[in-house]
């Protein structure tokens, strides 16, 4: 099997990929970029937290507009896993006002995005209707 390889630091491939935050030991905010301290609480001790791969539509827009090269349109969501704010694309799905709704279930997928001259893999990911 080829090499695979995220292309954001915080998704996990394996058997069941997923994705992790660094959360603050303090107050429990999570940060999916590298933090030097909490923007709540401004503690600096952070511990690794495994993101559910199941969550809630809070907030989606159909983006019909988008750089030379990228396919449009697209659905663009803020997706509640059990707490955690997650910003991704909903995928497999139509990019239509009667397909895509606040509240709707999904759940974190991952897809390749290509492969290089060696043979790497880059995995992406997005939110599939669960």
């Amino acid at each position: 099997m080829a090499q695979q390889i995220p292309h954001v630091a915080y998704l996990e491939l394996g058997d069941s990929p997923h994705l992790v935050a660094n959360e603050c030991t303090t107050c429990g905010a999570r940060y999916f970029d590298r933090r030097n301290a909490c923007a709540k609480c401004f503690n600096n001790d952070f511990k690794k937290a495994a993101i559910s791969q199941d969550g809630i539509l809070k907030s989606f827009t159909i983006v019909a507009f988008a750089a030379p090269g990228v396919p449009v349109p697209f659905v663009a969501g803020i997706i509640d896993c059990n707490g955690t704010s997650v910003r991704g694309n909903i995928v497999d799905c139509d990019p239509t006002p009667e397909k895509v709704s606040l509240g709707m279930k999904v759940r974190l997928t991952t897809f390749s995005l290509g492969t290089d001259e060696d043979g790497t893999e880059a995995i992406g990911f997005g939110f599939a209707p669960a």
